[in-house]
């Protein structure tokens, strides 16, 4: 089997796969859907409502990340995901009827914003640890991977389905759609063959959520990835408000917005499709994806046309997702398994509840200044990002200069956790893996 698709020899995580991708696709016809009803049914192109809306649905991830942790590590997370599953489909459903009867208000459109965040909470870390009890450590960069290439398959067809489906039948249908496709993860995960599932790690330490703090403070590589993806997610990925308010800018309607969301994904999906070919997760590429993402969206910012600016959107969606595809698989192969669901946990509260953060202050400068300006910030954003890894490589002594060569530099990377286990099964211990650098050597 190609190396891009090795996690595929599992029946599970097959299964999952084919679930998600359904999921997926109504997951983003509703996202597109949510944004176009606050932006220009129930406000009058109100960017700063939009970003409440955003900060309203990802703020429960960083409020809840004591408890979500727990829950992840605690409970058979297949369980947990049909629970999860469940209520967002409910929820779906509850919205679609105040859409379609013509009752939905802002206030309300806020309530179950968060309603959606409080689910998701749960739902996220359970998600992204339930992978590592489908594949083994081995193949855990590439099921990573293969869930991003996921979402972005989804990403194509979602948004520019969604915003012609809200041209064609009405928002209200759109929740209704993506209410069926629940019905796909929900299927996968009754079939998935529990006996074949890898065994749970035992909690071998307690502390819940303090243990994981301690845990990730330790691990200076963690904190700066941490760091990294908490500056671009806040002030660089708020991409439903500026690809909302460009698409007004170029005079689009809700088919335009939505062809923006998945002219981003073509260049996502190859993004995740190359994470998948990479035998590992290396820090290097998130932060050179960083840099990337930066440049990117300073030249957006300048486009003068739909079609320039969708076309560099590609380059945008390849960064961000080389860079979050990146820090995931890194984070989840790197970290002691009897904590691996509290770092996840607090991962996802970086990216999700960095929104909250960002998405007002971004619809804010919209609103002040304009679009271009705010992905402009994003765009500072992510140069920033970039030189903080880059300082940290060289503070940390991981990058250095050969004295036998010109521009052939040695950079200590992260150490697999298959590695150290072949090498001496006996010593192995997860928190010495995550820790023990190996030197690779590069020209530059």
């Amino acid at each position: 089997m190609s190396a891009i698709f090795r996690s595929f020899r599992s029946f599970n995580y097959r299964t999952w796969f084919l679930g998600a991708v359904v999921s997926n696709i109504g997951g983003w016809m509703q996202a597109t859907a949510q944004d176009w009803v606050v932006l220009t049914e129930l406000t009058d192109n109100d960017a700063t409502a939009m970003g409440v809306t955003m900060a309203l649905q990802f703020g429960p991830p960083l409020v809840l990340v004591s408890m979500t942790g727990w829950v992840a590590d605690r409970f058979d997370r297949r369980r947990v995901l049909l629970c999860t599953q469940t209520v967002l489909m409910l929820l779906a459903l509850a919205v679609a009827v105040l859409l379609l009867t013509g009752v939905m208000t802002l206030p309300l459109m806020f309530c179950f914003a968060a309603a959606f965040g409080v689910a998701n909470a749960f739902d996220a870390p359970a998600r992204q640890a339930f992978v590592s009890d489908m594949v083994s450590i081995e193949d855990t960069s590439n099921a990573v991977a293969l869930n991003s290439a996921s979402f972005n398959m989804a990403r194509l067809i979602g948004p520019a389905a969604g915003g012609l489906l809200i041209v064609a039948i009405g928002s209200g249908w759109v929740f209704v759609a993506n209410a069926v496709t629940f019905l796909a993860m929900i299927v996968a995960l009754l079939l998935i063959r529990r006996n074949e599932l890898i065994p749970r790690a035992k909690h071998r330490r307690a502390g819940g959520l303090a243990e994981g703090f301690r845990y990730v403070r330790g691990r200076s590589d963690l904190v700066v990835v941490f760091v990294m993806v908490f500056l671009i997610g806040a002030f660089g990925m708020n991409f439903p408000i500026y690809a909302s308010t460009m698409a007004l800018e170029f005079g689009r309607e809700a088919d335009g917005y939505g062809l923006l969301s998945s002219v981003l994904a073509i260049g996502s999906l190859t993004g995740a499709l190359l994470a998948a070919r990479r035998d590992r997760a290396r820090v290097r590429v998130l932060v050179l994806a960083a840099g990337g993402f930066g440049v990117a969206s300073l030249v957006s910012a300048a486009m003068p046309t739909y079609g320039t600016y969708a076309a560099v959107l590609v380059l945008v969606g390849f960064s961000t997702v080389t860079m979050l595809t990146t820090a995931n698989g890194y984070v989840q192969t790197t970290t002691d398994a009897a904590l691996r669901g509290r770092v996840l946990a607090l991962y996802m509260a970086v990216i999700m509840g960095s929104t909250p953060i960002g998405a007002p202050i971004a619809g804010w400068v919209v609103d002040t200044f304009s679009a271009r300006a705010a992905i402009t910030v994003g765009g500072v954003a992510g140069i920033l990002a970039f030189g903080i890894g880059i300082g940290w490589m060289l503070w940390s002594g991981r990058l250095h200069r050969r004295d036998d060569a010109r521009f052939r530099l040695t950079l200590d990377e992260t150490r697999p956790l298959s590695v150290i286990r072949a090498m001496d099964p006996a010593s192995f211990d997860d928190r010495t893996a995550a820790t023990t650098p190996i030197r690779v050597e590069r020209e530059d």
